[in-house]
């Protein structure tokens, strides 16, 4: 089931926020105003209104963009990405002279 763009939205916030603030428990207070944000237009049923708060939206989240986004270390980008991959399977060499 794809997400709302509201949601979308919101869960690219709290990412973001993730990127300037690694530790969870400073991240954490930031998640919570970020969900107080959303929260209180959630009620906007006019559909203008509510592209209006989308589009005011992207344009914040563009102008928060960290130049250095975090990355999991093991992830894709990371620091320890395939960092100790495992040695390939190598076929094994005939002895000289053994034919």
């Amino acid at each position: 089931m794809p997400l709302t763009p509201a949601a979308s939205l919101y869960r690219r916030s709290l990412k973001l926020a993730l990127d300037w603030a690694v530790h969870r428990h400073i991240w954490r207070g930031q998640a919570v105003y970020i969900r107080s944000l959303f929260d209180a237009n959630k009620d906007v049923r006019d559909p203008r209104q509510q592209k209006l708060l989308l589009r005011e939206t992207e344009k914040l989240l563009e102008t928060w963009k960290h130049p250095d986004p975090y990355k999991s270390p093991t992830a894709p980008g990371g620091s320890k990405y395939e960092r100790n991959l495992p040695a390939r399977d190598l076929p094994y060499a005939d002895a000289p002279g053994a034919h």
